[in-house]
């Protein structure tokens, strides 16, 4: 994002504890969220199972970024009690309930517990926002001896459909260029100086079938057009009219159809 661009949206936006946008801070961007992001999170988890030969679930898990709650309710799969944190409260409003999980308001750089309080750190579709140095202190800090740090995304990918790739690369990204975020990178000796060893990486490609109202609440819920949004270029209802006039030609054949997603997924353990 240029300087003019963040100086559009400076005045509406919260800023994370490294100085940059909190895209998810307003309720109707939590909302959108909320409604628009799919649950891919149930495949990732039982990889993560498989790959750390989990046979029970971990005592106490800490989901950081937890957004709207989807990432942390996978984790009862494999964890026993689970705590959620996020810096955005009107996310965390909308996370739904559930006695096996608690909810706090919290930034990842800072986090609110004791040393050695976790056996698993997950971070789900936000670690580019997070200032990586100090969270992974922060993280280190809250695991246990030999403790798990789990990151993974799920990165949309586009279609089969030529056409709609095209599209999406030269008018959607046109329109609504990606905000600046930081890119992912675990490489070894990174990570080793914060007191991780890199146990594992790979990508699992899946496909979410999404309808047509689907596919715009999906794209309604991207930071790319919430900066517009929010940052008074527009309003949600004329990106999404925008959106209807140029998807629904892909709809013609079909009610609905699938879109590939590329699902990113670092293991990390404490290192001592």
């Amino acid at each position: 994002m240029d300087d003019r661009a963040i100086d559009g949206v400076r005045d509406y936006f919260e800023y994370s504890a490294m100085g940059t946008i909190n895209f998810f801070a307003s309720e109707s961007a939590a909302k959108r969220y909320a409604k628009g992001r799919p649950y891919f999170h149930p495949i990732v988890i039982e990889r993560i199972k498989e790959r750390l030969a989990l046979t029970l679930p971990v005592q106490r898990a800490l989901d950081v970024g937890c957004g709207t709650g989807l990432s942390t309710m996978a984790l009862k799969e494999i964890a026993a009690r689970v705590v959620g944190i996020d810096s955005s409260a009107e996310m965390i409003g909308l996370a739904r309930a559930d006695s096996n999980i608690e909810y706090q308001l919290a930034n990842a750089e800072h986090l609110p517990f004791k040393e050695c309080e976790f056996d698993l750190v997950t971070v789900s579709q936000a670690i580019h926002w997070l200032a990586k140095a100090r969270f992974l202190q922060e993280a280190r800090r809250v695991l246990r001896t030999e403790g798990w740090l789990i990151v993974y995304d799920n990165y949309f990918a586009g279609s089969d459909n030529h056409t709609f790739n095209v599209w999406r690369q030269e008018s959607y990204l046109t329109r609504y260029p990606r905000p600046w975020r930081e890119s992912p990178n675990f490489a070894a000796l990174e990570i080793e100086k914060e007191g991780f060893q890199l146990i594992g990486d790979e990508v699992l490609r899946n496909t979410i079938s999404f309808s047509l109202e689907g596919l715009i609440d999906f794209f309604a819920s991207q930071s790319n057009i919430i900066a517009a949004v929010e940052g008074g270029d527009e309003t949600i209802a004329e990106a999404r009219a925008w959106l209807k006039e140029n998807l629904e030609r892909f709809f013609e054949t079909s009610s609905a159809h699938d879109f590939v997603f590329s699902a990113p997924i670092w293991c990390l353990r404490r290192s001592d």
